[in-house]
């Protein structure tokens, strides 16, 4: 089943982000190759594709795993988070309609 995973960051996490972002990108990647990936991508601070130094406010994975748990387990292994950059996450089932 596919999960939206939908993690919020700390006030000013692109310092955070930064030194640990090829290590989520390449997690993402993973789950890409698998063929599990819906779409994933950051939450931009302001409306602008490039925030710049505004950075971003989070990040929203949708992809396939096998439960709730299994999607939770995968989102606690995130790097962001020992990095400091999520102060939380919500994961709940999603049904894609288009």
């Amino acid at each position: 089943m596919w999960y939206m995973i939908c993690s919020e960051d700390v006030d000013n996490s692109l310092p955070l982000r930064t030194p640990v972002r090829a290590a989520h990108l390449a997690r993402l990647q993973e789950l890409r190759d698998q063929g599990r990936l819906l779409t994933a991508g950051p939450l931009p601070a302001i409306d602008s594709n490039d925030p710049g130094a505004a950075g971003f406010t989070g990040s929203l994975v949708v992809a396939e795993f096998n439960s709730i748990e299994d999607a939770q387990a995968w989102a606690d292994a995130d790097p962001y988070i020992p990095a400091g950059v999520y102060k939380s996450t919500v994961i709940k089932p999603f049904k894609q309609v288009f």
